[in-house]
């Protein structure tokens, strides 16, 4: 499967201008790929203001994903702020190119920041199923929690989409290989770039690695379009060489 991760800055709680952006990045570039992935939170950045910026299903930024995807026979997924039943959720949104969405809400809310008191948790794991590659959908804070994301599963592709600030970064480098090393699968995260209105910087390190933990991709600090390409067969090669799944722990999530 054939990737692109879009590393940007994001327009502070300013959905239009985010979206004509990446809409521009998107449809420049030439070569094709299966999957586009955007950050956390990717029309408005990571605001503790969701009325400001908040859509339904059924809005402006959904439909759009939707006529992209169409466009490029792709899938595109990124996070975004969902107004549903009088509550707001960080919900990851999975676009197929057929126009269907599936979606995952943030379980981990960012206590730090006082998400939990302005956004509702999610309770459910959630891995969609595309072009024959179990994809399960994890969101920012979330990489904090192994539990959460063990794959008993056997899930094939862990993914991440973040706005992870300047100070913490070693913690996104380091927990991202860890999770590809103790899930023996391939681990994408994706984070923004740039400075947002409350003064946090975000030094990008959106990556790729494998299931043996090697990285395939670092995006250091740059902006833009970045395209590689996972190889599933290599991995259940692997998995079924070294067998290590056979021996986790078995767990119930409360």
């Amino acid at each position: 499967m054939k990737v692109a991760l879009f590393q940007t800055k994001l327009a502070w709680e300013n959905p239009v201008i985010n979206r004509t952006f990446i809409e521009e990045y998107f449809l420049n570039e030439d070569e094709s790929f299966d999957l586009f992935v955007l950050p956390e939170m990717f029309t408005s950045g990571f605001t503790m203001n969701p009325s400001a910026v908040a859509e339904t299903m059924e809005g402006e930024t959904i439909n759009w994903l939707k006529e992209l995807a169409k466009k490029k026979t792709c899938a595109i997924t990124g996070s975004l702020v969902i107004k549903e039943n009088d509550n707001f959720y960080n919900r990851m949104v999975f676009v197929f190119p057929s126009g269907e969405v599936q979606f995952y809400n943030k379980r981990h809310l960012f206590t730090l920041a006082g998400e939990e008191k302005v956004y509702t948790k999610g309770n459910d794991k959630v891995i969609v199923n595309y072009n024959n590659w179990n994809i399960c959908l994890q969101i920012c804070y979330d990489l904090r929690f192994p539990v959460f994301a063990r794959n008993v599963e056997n899930y094939d592709l862990l993914l991440y989409v973040a706005n992870w600030p300047k100070p913490r970064i070693n913690a996104w480098d380091a927990l991202l290989k860890a999770r590809a090393i103790e899930n023996m699968c391939y681990t994408i995260g994706v984070n923004r770039i740039g400075e947002d209105a409350n003064h946090l910087e975000y030094p990008g390190h959106s990556k790729a690695i494998d299931f043996l933990g090697n990285t395939i991709l670092d995006c250091e600090d740059e902006l833009g379009v970045f395209i590689f390409e996972l190889d599933k067969n290599a991995q259940q090669e692997t998995r079924q060489k070294l067998n290590f799944l056979n021996d986790r722990d078995g767990f119930t999530i409360l």
